[in-house]
């Protein structure tokens, strides 16, 4: 065979190679199988003893070996800086290089001492550099110009196949992660709840963006913290506690600066948050991105990878819409929420209304006959000379005269009741309450201890709308009290000299679920109450510009506090 044949039988291998490469695009669909093959091509074509295919790690801007055949031990894994050896020449500055002797050129870097020739081309990519094919002989003089200008080729037509299955990857991937975008936009818009539509945006960024550790922060206005609300691995929800005060923080430095913040090294940064996780998971990398709606701040979501890593334009933007589609479902649940609480607010008016309409019809039908007890009870006349029989009628005089003054006030529900007012004894108001209900404690085995008053205080009420916000209390207390215990009534006054009177009982306290709510209208823990003893009360000691107010309740008993104006 001529020199000259055996250079176009050469010829015809090197457009058979460079065919097969070009057809890898529309076959592969890995990358990584791509290089391997484009390997084998490579080899076979050169006759060489080992070759790599090198990438620019982004990350950590070194040449990091994708695939190699016939390389030592010593290659797997490792990373070579731009610039250093034949391979980090020409990744650096793009330029195809021949090395017949590797002894002879001071920029070559051994990493196998076998080696003795060594050519590279540059992998270029919409005119950048992102990698090299490199290719060895143990033999010296192993390959020519040719030799190079033909492994340029190849190396041009790798970068091509690469870049055009790199954009279909993308692509597919932006597609799979738009689709699951769509679907939790749609399951989102669905969740009433807030706080559950966080917890789903915490688990759809773990997953779309393949991180190790995915949190989100609750941000507290009022003391002006990030709490931990939910913490989300591949493993599902995690229990972890964290409070963080904005100025400690990336996360507030992002969420107060409203813009994503990304940090590379986390072990080498003064973080303050997650230390010990960060350590035990070895977490390298983080995306902080804000979640606020309409310039309000609702939180933080923070992604963590193990790994150094640069968040991309593409991975920023899908958490940014992921943040974004959270704070407009967080607030959609908010606003359903208050659509709720308006439509129970108008459950309870329509009830109300009902009941005033009601207690309209039953105090005009009571009015009459109490109208014919009152004028029989003055006729009799009664007197008693026994002391405690004649104060007993007495009180039934006064009752009869409050429950008068009641159906009076619902007929005239809305006039003032001004005219009802005078200075009373804060001191007799509680003894007369107490001679109320004397039957009862006992009935109840409560005692009943009334403290001394250093001071008998003088208030400017309407007696009988007093007693009954106070006999409301007192028959609460003996509620719950069913096995029995003590009530005990104190007096006081306030620093802006309110009188104060607090009702305790040593009961089983109040459900800490209904604290909050004890003053609403038709809210009762018990099956024989209405739910309108203390709403009614609250109410009327607003209109004597006083107040109603749980103290505290619990297993040891409960604690109401009565305010009132000194007359």
């Amino acid at each position: 065979m001529q020199p000259g044949e055996e250079r176009d039988v050469s010829e015809h291998k090197a457009v058979d190679a460079l065919y097969r490469i070009s057809t890898l695009s529309g076959n592969e669909k890995d990358p990584l199988e791509a290089l391997e093959n484009i390997l084998d091509e490579v080899i076979n074509l050169f006759g060489a003893s080992s070759a790599s295919i090198c990438l620019i790690n982004a990350n950590s801007d070194k040449l990091l070996i994708e695939v190699e055949r016939g390389l030592s031990i010593a290659s797997k894994g490792f990373e070579l800086p731009m610039g250093v050896g034949i391979t980090g020449w020409v990744a650096l500055y793009g330029e195809p290089f021949l090395c017949p002797n590797v002894r002879d050129e001071e920029k070559y870097f051994a990493l196998d001492d076998r080696i003795n020739t060594e050519m590279a081309a540059p992998l270029i990519e919409g005119g950048r550099t992102v990698g090299a094919l490199n290719v060895d002989s143990f033999e010296l003089n192993a390959f020519n110009g040719n030799d190079l200008r033909l492994l340029v080729l190849m190396a041009k037509e790798a970068s091509r196949v690469l870049e055009n299955m790199w954009m279909i990857q993308q692509l597919r991937r932006k597609a799979d992660q738009l689709q699951t975008l769509v679907l939790v936009g749609q399951d989102m818009s669905g969740k009433r709840e807030w706080k559950e539509v966080l917890r789903t945006i915490t688990r759809e960024a773990l997953l779309i963006l393949d991180c190790n550790l995915s949190a989100f922060f609750l941000y507290d206005k009022e003391e002006d913290l990030l709490n931990l609300h939910s913490l989300q691995d591949r493993n599902g929800s995690r229990s972890y506690d964290e409070s963080l005060s904005l100025s400690d923080s990336i996360l507030g430095t992002s969420l107060r600066g409203q813009r994503q913040v990304q940090t590379r090294d986390l072990l080498r940064t003064e973080e303050h948050h997650f230390v010990t996780l960060i350590r035990e998971e070895k977490l390298h990398s983080m995306l902080v991105t804000p979640v606020v709606y309409e310039d309000e701040p609702i939180g933080v979501l923070s992604l963590y990878v193990d790994r150094a890593h640069r968040f991309n334009d593409d991975e920023k933007l899908i958490a940014r819409a992921l943040a974004d589609l959270g704070a407009i479902a967080a607030e959609n649940a908010r606003l359903y929420g208050l659509v709720f609480d308006s439509e129970e607010s108008l459950r309870k008016s329509e009830r109300l209304t009902t009941l005033g309409t009601l207690a309209a019809e039953i105090a005009h039908e009571i009015r009459n006959p109490l109208m014919v007890i009152r004028l029989l009870f003055d006729s009799l006349d009664l007197v008693d000379t026994d002391e405690g029989k004649s104060k007993d009628l007495l009180v039934i005089k006064e009752k009869l005269d409050h429950l008068e003054q009641i159906a009076g006030r619902i007929l005239d529900f809305g006039k003032s009741r001004e005219a009802f007012r005078k200075p009373f004894s804060l001191k007799e108001i509680i003894q007369d309450a107490a001679l109320l209900v004397r039957l009862k404690l006992e009935q109840c085995q409560v005692k009943l201890d009334i403290c001394k008053f250093e001071d008998d205080f003088m208030v400017y009420v309407d007696k009988g709308q007093i007693q009954q916000a106070l006999l409301n209390l007192m028959l609460n207390a003996l509620v719950a009290m069913p096995q029995g215990g003590q009530l005990t009534i104190e007096t006081g006054w306030s620093e802006d000299r309110k009188a104060q009177l607090f009702v305790k009982d040593t009961g089983s306290g109040i459900a800490s679920d209904l604290q909050e709510k004890i003053f609403d209208s038709f809210l009762t823990g018990t099956t024989e109450g209405t739910g309108l003893g203390l709403s009614i009360s609250k109410r009327i000691l607003r209109a004597h510009d006083g107040d109603l107010e749980l103290v505290e309740s619990g297993t040891e008993g409960t604690i109401f506090k009565i305010s009132l104006p000194l007359a």
